[in-house]
């Protein structure tokens, strides 16, 4: 064949080659945009998805503000932006009038509610993330290991930076506000536990420039962090006047929930003298006698009919000795206050042998009154006074009457300086305890429990001028709740004192108190509105 004619044969080869690359090109290029087009509508399909997902979710959790936001934009729609400004003014107007002519209701069913409002959005929701990250209350990717990325053009491997996914950060789930608390609910991330956020309380209370931070924990994935933004204990709190309990008749006291000061939250704090031991500690001046003296002034009807009798141990002979006319025995020195004790302990085994088999609870009446056991200074007669075997024997009694006196109508209330084991080896034995100022952090967890401070029980912060208050832990409460207790002036003690000895109990048939069913437990510690 001529050269001629190979030319004209690769030629047409050549034509023929790109003339099928042509045609493979365009196929494949009709392919490519219709993948293109397909990619294109999945990818805006699923954008559209997502965002409406995104939208109905936000709309769902924060539905307030989104119906508030589309009535203003209908409004200035139809009305015009002048009209909705006229009618916030007047609005604004109507709630300040409101609140200056009575503040409680105004609180009660709005100004909580809006209060709570521009504070999720105004400050918790753009700060709290700043603070739980500051607080460690985070939880870091933990994806895998790092990987080094080399690059040719350079000798030093570059390690890949892991960012934190979303899911990492508590989300706020709602924000209510009281008159003087702020409660943030929050959501935990997988990892977490309430009590990280229990040991962070400190850092918290800093982080929101308070003085006091509280967490409770409200489900197994959910905690309130609570602010208090205002001290409602800073004031005395006076006990009531026992002219407002003179036409009172014994039977009427409810033993269950005695009136005794005020709670953090700013409602009446009412303790039970039924059903349980006491132990109260507390510094010198720290306000034990309140402790002791308001409760003894809110039963003053029933102690003065004789359902109820005081005993009184007193080692320092001075603050029971007061109001010596109230208490039916009375003790200073080691010797009485163990033939004091050793009188109760026989009543008890009587009480014992003649209700064994019939009730569950014996009841409260003349014949069987509430001995109630105050114990003042119970470390002096337990660790430091008398010979050993007297305050040993001391020890067997209080165990005794803590341990059996509940069905049988016998309640120790104790109060001490030093909490420690050492001085107080009973210390177990008081189902509730009550925490005033002391002088350590250690004395917290001696009272309440080890985990006490770390929720928020800071009685070592307890300020001198502030006699009477102090933490309440323990007996079924998780989180401790701050209380002041009631002032008893020392007029209103010899007052006390008179009340109950005017008159002899009336003969005939004995009042009695019904008493709830010991399994259920009332105490009202306020609601953190």
């Amino acid at each position: 064949m001529s050269t001629t004619g190979s030319l004209v044969v690769a030629g047409l080869a050549t034509v023929v080659v790109l003339a099928g690359l042509h045609w493979v090109g365009q196929f494949l290029g009709r392919i490519a945009e219709g993948v293109a087009t397909v990619a294109v509508v999945f990818v805006t399909v699923w954008l559209a998805c997502k965002v409406v997902v995104i939208v109905t979710v936000w709309v769902v959790r924060h539905w307030r503000t989104t119906i508030t936001a589309a009535v203003a934009v209908v409004w200035c729609s139809l009305l015009g932006w002048p009209s909705l400004v006229v009618t916030i003014a007047a609005v604004a107007v109507a709630l300040g009038v409101w609140r200056w002519t009575s503040v409680v209701s105004f609180d009660r069913y709005a100004g909580r509610r809006l209060r709570g409002w521009w504070l999720r959005w105004l400050l918790y929701a753009p700060r709290m993330p700043r603070w739980l990250r500051s607080c460690n209350l985070t939880v870091p990717d933990r994806g895998g290991a790092p990987i080094a990325v080399v690059n040719p053009l350079r000798r030093t491997p570059v390690l890949s930076r892991s960012r934190p996914v979303a899911d990492q950060l508590p989300r706020i789930l709602g924000v209510r506000s009281g008159p003087s608390w702020d409660e943030v609910r929050v959501r935990l991330v997988p990892g977490q536990t309430p009590e990280e956020f229990d040991t962070a309380t400190r850092a918290l209370a800093v982080a929101r420039r308070v003085r006091r931070c509280q967490v409770r924990e409200l489900s197994p994935n959910v905690v309130s962090i609570d602010f208090q933004r205002r001290n409602l204990l800073s004031g005395v709190v006076r006990a009531p006047g026992l002219d407002t309990l003179s036409d009172l008749d014994g039977s009427a006291i409810d033993l269950e929930k005695v009136w005794s000061g005020h709670t953090e939250y700013g409602t009446d704090w009412h303790q039970s003298l039924i059903g349980g031991h006491t132990l109260v500690a507390g510094a010198t001046g720290a306000g034990k006698g309140s402790l002791m003296w308001a409760p003894l002034c809110a039963i003053a009807p029933a102690i003065g009919d004789g359902l109820v009798r005081v005993n009184g141990i007193d080692p320092k002979g001075m603050e029971l000795a007061y109001g010596r006319g109230v208490f039916h025995r009375y003790a200073v020195t080691s010797k009485d206050a163990l033939a004091l004790l050793d009188d109760l302990v026989e009543s008890m085994e009587a009480r014992k042998r003649e209700y064994a088999g019939a009730t569950r609870l014996v009841p409260v009446t003349r014949d069987t009154p509430l001995e109630i056991v105050e114990f003042d200074e119970i470390g002096a007669l337990l660790r430091y006074g008398g010979d050993r075997k007297t305050r040993e024997a001391i020890t067997d009694r209080v165990a005794l009457l803590t341990t059996q006196g509940r069905a049988l109508g016998y309640t120790v209330r104790g109060y001490v300086q030093e909490p420690t084991k050492d001085t107080v080896p009973v210390r177990e034995l008081f189902p509730r305890r009550i925490c005033l100022r002391v002088a350590s952090k250690s004395h917290v967890s001696m009272v309440l429990g080890d985990h006490a401070y770390d929720r928020g029980a800071w009685a070592n912060r307890i300020g001198e001028d502030e006699p009477g208050v102090g933490y309440l832990f323990g007996d079924g409460i998780r989180e401790p709740l701050r209380i002041r207790a009631g002032w008893v002036s020392d007029g209103a003690v010899k007052d006390l004192e008179a009340f109950v000895t005017r008159t002899s109990p009336t003969a005939g048939v004995a009042p009695v108190l019904t008493l709830p069913d010991p399994t259920v437990h009332h105490r009202e510690i306020g609601d953190a509105a």
